[in-house]
């Protein structure tokens, strides 16, 4: 457990967030820069040593967030975990496939796209000011990444160069090769080739746009009590929704889930914990999070509008919740570590007041008619 300073630490606003502008080779490419990489939870694939990193605490995922003028191009790259983009701001147009055609789909503000492992992917900024991606990739060890030969051709043209250990050695700063580097060797068109194909279709359904979002209001035990009334859209994974019959539109693993959690003026949702940590990202509003120490109780306020998006990574195991006491609708993005179902434990006062409304929690942890759920023990 925590006290209340621990716990206050690891709240993120996003007017404190620093960024690297050289985090990978191609921050000399033409028309690559300028492009702010951002690190928020976990060390991510940054291959400059000084990237700042918020918190560097495992949490089963790592966060990061990229923001590119108009017209900005991140070049190809591919990852050996899940790589999931959140549009936030402005808009995007993504790029994979690069064998040798290369396909494009756009998304905006809200919409996710999850790119698959082992294919190569790009994007660039469509503005119309800066704009801005919330990234998430699977797993504490993400095996890195791994740039296609057109990227390590059209740094190397600037005197950039990667090494086999993943040393950046820029010529333009006076650093010279010594002996004993050897120049990372990338896949060969053949390699490449023999890559999956992912058609315009198929990708298609890994973008979930935000206006098509699945709410319910049956996801949270005690959605239905007075001074509640949050909602929650399901986009990767399984996660914590309550609903039985709410599924995810994009359900392969990828070592995280990803929700999308909604509250109305004066709506909350009511003590209750997890096992799993999580990371809470305010995309609209305001939320009053709570989360209680072992002295006291943590208490914020994290906003989201179009200038910034505050995070909290929330500890396993911590009593927490969450409340809109604003005259707007708050929405708030919720990324929890491991692809089971997770598990939430509400408090005693919870469950007897969802009892009282008929509601309780079924045998394989889904929102139901209590009178039903007595009758079955017995």
């Amino acid at each position: 457990m925590m006290t209340q300073e621990e716990l206050l630490q690891r709240f993120i606003p996003f007017d404190g967030l620093r960024y690297s502008t050289d985090a990978f080779i191609d921050y000399r490419i033409p028309g690559c820069a300028p492009k702010k990489n951002f690190a928020l939870i976990g060390p991510g694939v940054s291959q400059n040593p000084n990237q700042p990193v918020s918190l560097r605490e495992k949490h089963g995922f790592q966060v990061g967030g990229v923001s590119m003028p108009a017209g900005t191009i991140n070049p190809p790259h591919m990852h050996f975990t899940a790589e999931v983009f959140i549009c936030t701001k402005g808009r995007w147009q993504m790029h994979w496939g690069f064998d040798p055609d290369t396909h494009t789909a756009e998304v905006g503000e809200g919409d996710i796209f999850t790119v698959p492992t082992w294919i190569y992917r790009g994007f660039q900024s469509l503005g119309p000011q800066d704009a801005f991606m919330f990234t998430a990739l699977g797993r504490d060890d993400t095996g890195g990444i791994l740039w296609g030969p057109w990227t390590l051709d059209a740094a190397r043209e600037q005197g950039v160069h990667l090494t086999e250990d993943y040393r950046i050695i820029d010529e333009q700063l006076g650093q010279q090769w010594t002996d004993s580097d050897k120049r990372l060797q990338p896949m060969s068109i053949q390699d490449i080739a023999a890559l999956r194909k992912w058609t315009p279709a198929a990708m298609g359904r890994r973008a979930v746009r935000f206006a098509d979002l699945d709410w319910s209001s049956e996801a949270l035990l005690d959605s239905c009590l007075p001074s509640c009334g949050a909602q929650l859209a399901p986009v990767i994974g399984l996660g914590m929704s309550q609903d039985r019959n709410h599924l995810a539109p994009v359900m392969n693993a990828h070592g995280f889930s990803i929700e999308w959690l909604l509250l109305p003026p004066g709506a909350g949702v009511s003590r209750h914990h997890l096992v799993d940590k999580q990371v809470l990202v305010v995309y609209r509003g305001e939320v009053e999070i709570m989360a209680e120490g072992t002295d006291a109780p943590a208490l914020f306020q994290a906003k989201g509008s179009i200038e910034g998006w505050d995070s909290y990574a929330m500890p396993a195991h911590v009593w927490r919740s969450y409340r809109n006491n604003t005259s707007n609708e708050a929405v708030m993005l919720v990324m929890t570590p491991g692809d089971h179902c997770k598990r939430i434990v509400w408090s005693d006062e919870v469950v007897q007041a969802a009892a009282e409304a008929n509601r309780a929690i079924d045998a394989n942890g889904f929102v139901a008619p209590k009178n039903f759920v007595d009758r079955s023990q017995r």
